[in-house]
């Protein structure tokens, strides 16, 4: 983002996107297009990868489907300002040691204005995917990431036991999402077939928002209007279930993060999750033929010791560089001046070969 002039995404989103609120009105009102009224699917892009498909109706239709999403969303005040300050310095150990390198290759996930911290389990998902698309994603094998921290268990998920939120033994997977201001993460649905439900996230640091229904597009970034716009406060407890986890994509907007903000997702993986180890994962994909290398030509000159390191320069060259001016005129004087020569031992030749001839004669 540096190289473009802009340090924080809303910026550029504010500069890039003057037509937003008559993109709002577009989709809003149904009145787009000659379709008033009318029901049609639109495809987008959730990110570079994937594709999925929400309705593009009228308001009573994006006001039904807003309903659902709310009646499937569980959200819980828990953790006291006091509580969020020592997770916080806890989530500020885990930033510091991800700097110092310290944890496994795939346990942090960096990307501009967010990183990603996966203990217990991780998983393969966007750029990361050798075939692209939901339902590609599988589990790194069981070791590739770092254990979940005793703080997590102990501070967040106890509590989380204790209010009923989940039941005990279910978390298996816990990511820390960090976010700096103007950050976000592109709509998605957590992978069906790695995820068992409910979803579970905590919040930290900052009150932000979660959205559902957003459409993503990119070079320059742009997001249209949510069908629902979910506040999350500091501390408090979002649980995702049925129609908001399963049938409608979330994402946090870059204008929606002011602060730095974190969250803990807590989730279960499925018994049957594919794995990058897995053997149906192998078979699915065969193995591909590459040709065998070229081998370098090797010449039988001894070189100089030092000749690796100086640039080959012809003797021509040189010339041309001491006289760039006149370098071509000289080849050109040069080109002449021996036509002209072989033109004058060409008629010697003939005159000689003439006076041969006749002196045969006499």
């Amino acid at each position: 983002m540096a190289a473009s002039g802009y340090s924080d995404l809303r910026e550029k989103l504010k500069s890039m996107t003057p037509h937003r609120d008559d993109f709002k009105n577009k989709y809003v009102d149904g009145t787009s297009n000659g379709s008033s009224g009318k029901s049609r699917k639109r495809k987008f892009r959730e990110s570079d990868d994937d594709e999925y498909e929400h309705s593009d109706d009228s308001a009573e239709h994006r006001e039904q489907e807003a309903s659902r999403v709310r009646s499937s969303i569980l959200q819980k005040s828990i953790f006291s300002p006091e509580e969020c300050a020592l997770i916080e310095e806890k989530i500020d150990d885990v930033v510091a040691k991800g700097e110092a390198g310290l944890y496994r290759e795939h346990t942090v996930d960096r990307a501009p204005l967010r990183n990603k911290y996966f203990f217990g389990e991780g998983y393969t998902y966007g750029s990361q995917l050798e075939k692209r698309g939901p339902g590609q994603e599988r589990l790194y094998r069981k070791g590739e990431v770092n254990e979940i921290p005793n703080w997590v268990h102990e501070l967040v998920i106890k509590r989380l036991v204790s209010s009923g939120v989940v039941p005990e033994g279910f978390v298996n997977s816990a990511v820390i999402n960090d976010y700096q201001p103007g950050g976000c993460i592109v709509s998605h649905v957590d992978p069906l077939h790695i995820f068992a439900r409910p979803i579970v996230s905590v919040s930290f640091f900052s009150d932000s928002a979660l959205c559902f229904g957003c459409r993503f597009q990119f070079k320059p970034i742009r997001v249209s209007e949510p069908v629902f716009v979910l506040p999350v406060r500091r501390g408090s407890v979002t649980v995702l279930s049925g129609y908001a986890a399963d049938d409608i994509t979330h994402c946090i907007r870059p204008q929606d993060i002011k602060e730095r903000r974190a969250v803990i997702i807590l989730r279960k993986t499925r018994p049957d999750a594919p794995r990058l180890d897995s053997d149906s994962l192998l078979s699915s994909s065969p193995p591909v033929k590459r040709p065998p290398p070229l081998k370098a030509k090797r010449s039988h000159r001894k070189a100089e010791p030092d000749a690796a390191h100086r640039p080959r320069v012809l003797e021509m060259d040189k010339e041309e560089n001491r006289h760039p001016s006149h370098s071509r005129h000289r080849r050109h004087s040069i080109s002449s001046e021996n036509y002209r020569r072989r033109g004058q031992d060409s008629d010697k030749h003939r005159e000689s070969y003439g006076r041969k001839v006749k002196m045969r004669r006499h």
